[in-house]
């Protein structure tokens, strides 16, 4: 039993890892896709102040441009939206692994507790048997 539970809490540990650096992952690529969305932006407000200070030659190519723009901020958003709907999703694994690991580390924990009281009591036993019988030696 002791071998067994002690395999269980391993084998909980591991995926409690796997779970957490895979929620770590995605976390990186949300952060990815925000980066990309911050930069779009920043590309949008430079190309804006280009085209207000030459109106004439930016009219048409501006237009474009902001089309495109808009698109791909649009895509960005989609992007961002599944990529936290996944990372809620693997939030909520990883808090039912650990959830499972802290049950057998319990488990574990009250079983070696037991353990250690019924060694105590046999120790305690023992000793007292031997102090009976010395007792008895010396009267």
């Amino acid at each position: 039993m002791a071998k067994g539970l002690a395999t269980l809490v391993r084998v909980n540990e591991w995926s409690v890892d796997e779970k957490r650096r895979a929620l770590g992952v995605l976390l990186r690529e949300l952060d990815d896709l925000e980066a990309h969305r911050r930069a779009l932006d920043q590309e949008l407000s430079d190309e804006q102040s280009v085209a207000a200070q030459v109106p004439d030659e930016a009219g048409f190519l501006y237009g474009v441009y902001a089309e495109g723009v808009i698109i791909r901020r649009e895509q960005l958003d989609a992007a961002i939206a599944a990529k936290e709907t996944e990372i809620e999703t693997a939030r909520e694994t990883l808090n039912e692994a650990y959830r499972e690991l802290k049950k057998y580390e319990v488990i574990r924990d009250n079983r070696d507790r037991r353990e250690r009281d019924d060694e105590d009591r046999e120790e305690r036993i023992r000793l007292d048997e031997m102090g009976v019988e010395t007792y008895r030696r010396r009267n």
